[in-house]
């Protein structure tokens, strides 16, 4: 028994993975891939984080999503993979070498209808959903773009999403840099100021969990 969460060694992870994770062989390919060819491959989310995040498309119903930061597509799939054929998944990215691959799998994976790609800043589409009226549209929004704009997504997400809604914020635990009192990157610096707005948000309710790099919650109440 233990009251705090587990540290993990290798084994421990293995095992986890091993008993708790069905990473389909689509998803292997793609983060084997990026892996091996795709620059900062360690951006990627980890298939237990994958896993979880399809799982909770399907609890929260999910039918409208955006995602900021699309990378090679593996969070995009995994969103897309759990909610129904007539959804819509906004995808945001930038970077037009990186979402090349991630086409080639959506097409792969037969999820191409539901996904909408902008290449472009992510404030830039964000500001224009609200401008064409669709406030308090979507359920869920996937923050995992550029530190430093992380609150600029946070109050513009939070404006889309329905009441009940919910933001995913990855990174929040940014390889345990945020508890490291010397580390004053610019980075680490954006992701502290999220992690305090979102403690003393009281527009949401919150909770943050050690899955990959940290991944935290906030439901939108009203």
């Amino acid at each position: 028994m233990s009251n705090r969460t587990l540290s993990m060694d290798d084994r421990l992870y293995e095992y986890m993975l091993d008993v708790s994770v069905n990473e389909s062989e689509l998803l292997r390919e793609l983060r084997e891939e990026t892996a091996a060819s795709v620059e900062f491959s360690v951006m990627q989310i980890s298939p237990e984080q994958g896993q979880f995040m399809t799982l909770l498309m399907r609890l929260i119903g999910a039918k409208k999503a955006i995602e900021l930061g699309t990378y090679t597509g593996y969070s995009s799939i995994c969103i897309a993979e759990g909610m129904p054929d007539d959804a819509e998944l906004i995808c945001c990215d930038i970077t037009e070498q990186w979402v090349a691959v991630a086409q080639k799998y959506w097409a792969k994976a037969g999820l191409q209808d539901k996904i909408d790609l902008r290449i472009r800043p992510a404030l830039e589409t964000l500001e224009d959903l609200l401008a064409q009226g669709r406030a308090g549209e979507f359920d869920f929004v996937f923050i995992d773009a550029d530190k430093q704009n992380y609150q600029n997504y946070y109050e513009l997400a939070l404006k889309l999403l329905r009441t009940g809604g919910l933001i995913a914020i990855d990174n929040t635990l940014w390889s345990g840099a945020v508890a490291d009192p010397d580390n004053d990157e610019p980075g680490t610096r954006a992701i502290r100021k999220m992690n305090q707005l979102l403690k003393l948000d009281t527009r949401v309710e919150k909770c943050m969990l050690p899955i990959g790099d940290g991944l935290s919650f906030a439901m939108k109440n009203f």
